[in-house]
Parts: C-alpha cells; sequence; structure tokens
C-alpha cells in the first residue's frame, strides 16, 4: 500500500507514524513554515519534524488548487491518501489522484461537529463523548462517507488540550488497524445523515469572553474547550484575564461576575452557581492559582470580572 500523507500540528504526528508502520509513506504534505517565537524565525510544522526524522520527503505546496498539486500526487502513483488536519481545503482534483481516493481521520464522531474546531465545540457544548472517524473525503466540509467510527468518554475536567492528545492517539490507533480495511475493501463506506449534522466553526474572538450571566457550568465547559489556547478570557481590574482551570460549584450568593475571596478557594459568581478559579493568568503575568491571585492583590473580594 502506497500512501501520501497530509497534515501539519501536533496532533497529527502519531497518525503519521501509524501509517508508517502499515504502508509505504511516499511523501508528507505540510503547511510552509510560519514565522514563531519572539524572533517570528521561520519554524517548521511538527508533522514535518516528524516526517524528516522518519527520512520520509516533505512537500510544502503554498497553494493547493493551481492544478500542480494534483498532478504532483497523481505522478507517485499512490493507492491512498490519508489527511489529518492538514489545515487547508483541498480541491476535488487532488482528492480523486490517489487509487482510492482520500481519506481523512476527523476528530468527531460525524456528522457532529463538521469543521475547524471539533475538539473544542465538543466540549463547549457539554459533550459527554467524541472521537475519530474515518471518512472518504469529497468536496464538502467534512461531509464525506464514514468508514468507521471509534469513540472515547470525554471526562468531567478535561481541556481541550488533553483530549487532543487522546484523540491524537486513537487516531493512529484507527489508521494502524482501519485504514488498511478501508483501502482493500473490506469496510463500507456509509452516507452521513446531513438532518444531524452540526458545526465546529473556528474560534473567533468574541466567542472567547466569558458572559457571567451564563451559568456555572456553561462557563465552566468554555474554559475546558479553550484550554490551554488560545483561552477563555475575561478582565480583572481592567486588565485582561485568561481563564485557564475552572470549575463549577453551587455557590449561589455573588452577582454575575462578582468575586469573592473563600478560604483556599477564589469564587466567581454567575448566571446560575458560581466558579472557582483554579489557575488563570493576568496580561503581563505567569499562571497562577486562584489564592496566588488573591494573596497577590490581583483581585480580591468585592472585584466585578468583566465590568470595563
Amino acid at each position: 500500500m502506497r500512501a501520501i500523507f497530509f497534515g501539519t500540528p501536533e496532533i497529527a504526528v502519531p497518525a503519521l507514524h501509524a501509517l508508517s508502520e502499515v504502508a509505504e509513506i511516499v511523501a508528507v504534505v505540510s503547511q510552509p513554515d510560519r514565522p514563531a517565537g519572539r524572533g517570528l524565525q521561520l519554524a517548521p510544522p511538527a508533522v514535518k519534524q516528524a516526517a524528516l526524522a522518519l527520512g520520509l520527503p516533505v512537500h510544502q505546496p503554498k497553494a493547493v488548487k493551481t492544478g500542480a498539486l494534483a498532478t504532483w500526487v497523481r505522478d507517485h502513483r499512490v493507492d491512498l491518501a490519508l489527511v489529518m488536519a492538514y489545515g487547508r481545503i483541498l480541491p476535488l482534483d487532488v482528492l480523486n489522484a490517489p487509487r482510492v481516493g482520500s481519506l481523512n481521520l476527523h476528530a468527531s464522531l460525524l456528522p457532529k461537529y463538521r469543521g475547524a474546531a471539533p475538539i473544542q465545540w465538543a466540549i463547549i457544548s457539554g459533550e459527554h463523548e467524541t472521537g475519530i472517524s474515518l471518512m472518504h473525503m469529497d468536496e464538502g466540509m467534512d461531509t464525506g462517507a464514514v468508514y468507521h467510527r471509534a469513540s472515547i468518554p470525554i471526562t468531567q475536567d478535561e481541556d481541550a488540550g488533553h483530549l487532543a492528545e487522546r484523540l491524537s492517539l486513537l487516531a493512529a490507533d484507527v489508521t494502524r488497524h482501519q485504514v488498511p480495511r478501508a483501502v482493500q475493501g473490506e469496510l463500507t463506506a456509509v452516507p452521513q445523515d446531513p438532518a444531524l449534522a452540526t458545526h465546529a466553526p473556528p474560534i473567533d474572538s468574541a466567542l472567547r469572553v466569558v458572559d457571567w450571566t451564563q451559568s456555572a457550568v456553561r462557563i465552566a465547559c468554555l474554559v475546558r474547550g479553550l484550554a490551554p489556547r488560545p483561552a477563555a478570557v475575561t478582565t480583572a481590574r481592567g486588565k485582561h484575564m485568561k481563564l485557564l482551570e475552572v470549575h463549577a460549584v453551587d455557590a449561589t450568593h455573588l452577582a454575575p461576575g462578582e468575586v469573592a475571596a473563600d478560604g483556599a478557594r477564589l469564587l466567581v459568581g454567575t448566571g446560575q452557581g458560581a466558579i472557582a478559579v483554579a489557575l488563570a493568568q493576568v496580561e503581563g503575568k505567569r499562571p497562577a492559582s486562584g489564592r496566588d491571585l488573591v494573596n497577590g492583590r490581583v483581585v480580591g473580594s468585592g472585584d466585578r470580572l468583566g465590568a470595563s
């Protein structure tokens, strides 16, 4: 089985390694190097680094819709392209260039959470389960027929970063055991029911701002879904604050956004219940516990988070 792998960020690296165990990878396609760090030096994406470590050639096209990429794929005479978190929409001529087409490892239980941010939206929406879907790619946004779904529970306090790590390992397992079966015709691709589809658009800046009139449970889900990056945000004494870890609690005596230092806990009122701030980061400072924020007089009882 000859294959090309398309992927860019860290979450796709385990799938690349798994594919190398069951197929001859003739090339890896990743997005171009991007400026990173304080010096804005060009840095290679995680998949490129992993591919080079495996001794695999890497292709980083600046454009995917000119026809050149489709010709490049056809010239490699591969059985399939396996895609995970490549980060660009591939045109139909590229998808159809391999012998059996292109397969995608999508980090949701399709047709739920089609789109760019399925991991974040599953947590934000309060889901208790998610997974990896092995899908035959078509021109739509994650609309192709599904060969296989593998599910895992979302734990109560799990954030998007930790869930992404677990899903990356699940994607590797699906690659190892289900991709060969799909290519060999042992699996049937079942069309998705569009009536059940939900969407997971990119995270925008407006979504990140905490609305303290919402319930504590919803706010906790938002914080978990956006942690560790880009993080939910609010303001404390006029300064920008990222919320990195919070827990919903039953306190009811606080108004939305009102702060109370309750022993070792930093509590904030919501529209229903309260949240305990376990970890937050004020602009210009390092992440700190709720207790340290109070002791450092960054925030204190009677303050109102989110106040202008």
